[in-house]
């Protein structure tokens, strides 16, 4: 146990009644899961005001409660005053665990795009160098290839969640730790009290800007940009129209580039596709003049931006060139341009969480870039979703792929007819050939069936995930493994 001097000690706060040499068995925010002896943050929601349960957080045995305006409690329990109870929270939680970032490297990314690729790549690079490390991000928590069994909602978790995981993280012997750093986990002041070690900017588009979310790009940016304060070291990607405002608030900055003087920049970008390999490769030429050459197994102009940018985090703390060589060539990300290996003396296969028009677009564009006999797009829409999502998409897919392959994705309480109306409506407009075939497992095999050497087939939507819901229910859904099937090979 801990008293809450030894929590609060960092926080401003005032004590309202009760003592600061109060002993706590836990922290807790959620009334629900409030066990005796706990300390109970209030916590001003969204839509919910922890405040409005503080009765039931008594009820339940909490002795002491962080509060940001005046309740009505037993004289028994210790009350705290605070200006930010989530600010609070951090703190606390990083008290709590015994502060394990200070023994672990961090390192968080930040940017609309890229973060789960990149966090990947600096996780391999630092792999493949010796260490062990831990990552946090879109796909989960993991500890080297493991993943860590905890529920996690979203790609910053909850401040407590994550020393928490940091903690585990220290116990199993890891020494360096990759995550993923969100506007809203920057906001909400997730990321306070995390002893961070590098920060990364990768880019900025207009993204989450929503009533629950952002109320404008400008507030997305000031969000975003309040991680580099917390790094001790900054790496900053210049191409991005943004680069000058995250620059304005970095520390020890470092700066990458594909199309400018950098610190880090990219020259002979060129795609590579052979038996073997379909990624890009590329020239990295370092201020102090040192020069490395880089093959990727991931493809796209956007993906050298992320090699680069994760090359810079990594050399920056001593690992060499052949090394990060080594590590990038094998990297692969489940859901994110992940390419198939097993498939490229058929077709190149690759699969991708593109979800919406724009993101799309890019994937398809790069893909042209490859210049395949044939680019077939695989895709679906989500049902109980924007009808314009799949109107944008089906357009998208009709100008730029040779055939688009309609089929499901996530169809929720909407029937696939209602769904396939809006693609097909979109694939019109702009002239496009199409199939529809709604089961997607067979889609897929139609399209290895159908696929002839030179061949692109692009599997959108569903990326990652291993399911499918169909009216409330998920049910177990993997293209990753139906393509390994139809190539007679067990899943890696």
């Amino acid at each position: 146990m801990k008293t809450l001097k030894d929590l609060l000690c960092d926080i401003p706060c005032t004590l309202v009644q009760g003592s600061l040499d109060t002993e706590v068995t836990g922290i807790c925010m959620d009334s629900r899961k409030v066990q005796p002896g706990n300390l109970f943050l209030c916590i001003s929601g969204y839509q919910t005001d922890g405040h409005t349960y503080l009765p039931k957080a008594v009820e339940a045995g909490a002795v002491a409660c962080v509060v940001e305006k005046e309740v009505e409690v037993p004289s028994s329990m210790t009350v705290i005053r605070v200006e930010d109870a989530r600010a609070a929270l951090a703190l606390t939680a990083a008290a709590w665990y015994d502060y394990p970032t200070k023994d672990l490297t961090v390192i968080g990314l930040t940017g609309t795009k890229g973060k789960t690729t990149t966090a990947h790549m600096i996780k391999a690079i630092l792999t493949a160098a010796g260490y062990k490390v831990g990552m946090i991000g879109t796909n989960g928590a993991y500890i080297g290839d493991e993943k860590i069994d905890y529920d996690l909602r979203n790609t910053t978790p909850e401040s407590f969640d994550l020393q928490h995981l940091f903690a585990i993280m220290k116990k199993e012997g890891c020494t360096h730790a990759v995550m993923e750093v969100s506007s809203q986990g920057l906001k909400l002041n997730r990321v306070l009290g995390i002893d961070f070690d590098y920060g990364a900017f990768l880019n900025l588009s207009p993204d989450h800007i929503s009533p629950t979310e952002h109320a404008d790009f400008k507030e997305y940016k000031t969000c975003k940009m309040k991680l580099f304060p917390l790094v001790k070291h900054s790496v900053i990607f210049l191409d991005d129209e943004n680069s000058k405002d995250f620059l304005s608030v970095s520390t020890n900055p470092v700066t990458v580039s594909l199309k400018q003087e950098a610190d880090f920049r990219v020259e002979n970008l060129n795609n590579l596709w052979d038996g073997s390999m379909f990624g890009v490769e590329f020239d990295l030429l370092v201020k102090d003049k040192t020069s490395h050459h880089i093959k990727t197994a991931m493809p796209g102009y956007f993906n050298a931006e992320n090699a680069a940018v994760a090359c810079a985090v990594c050399a920056g703390l001593g690992v060499s060139g052949e090394v990060m060589d080594a590590a990038l060539s094998k990297v692969s990300v489940k859901g994110r341009t992940q390419i198939i290996p097993q498939a490229l003396s058929k077709a190149c296969v690759v699969i991708d969480y593109a979800h919406n028009a724009f993101s799309s677009e890019c994937v398809l564009e790069m893909l042209r870039s490859y210049r395949p006999k044939r680019l077939i797009a695989l895709f679906g829409c989500g049902g109980n979703r924007a009808a314009a999502r799949r109107i944008g998409m089906g357009e998208v897919a009709g100008r730029m792929a040779d055939l688009s392959i309609i089929t499901m994705d996530n169809p929720r309480f909407e029937s696939m007819e209602e769904i396939n109306k809006g693609i097909i409506e979109g694939i019109e407009k702009s002239g496009g050939k199409y199939i529809t075939i709604d089961d997607r497992k067979e889609a897929i095999l139609y399209a290895l069936d159908h696929a002839e050497p030179g061949d692109i087939i692009a599997m959108l939507g569903k990326g990652h995930e291993t399911y499918q819901e169909i009216e409330g229910k998920r049910y177990h859904f993997s293209e990753e493994e139906v393509v390994l099937e139809y190539f007679k090979t067990d899943t890696p």
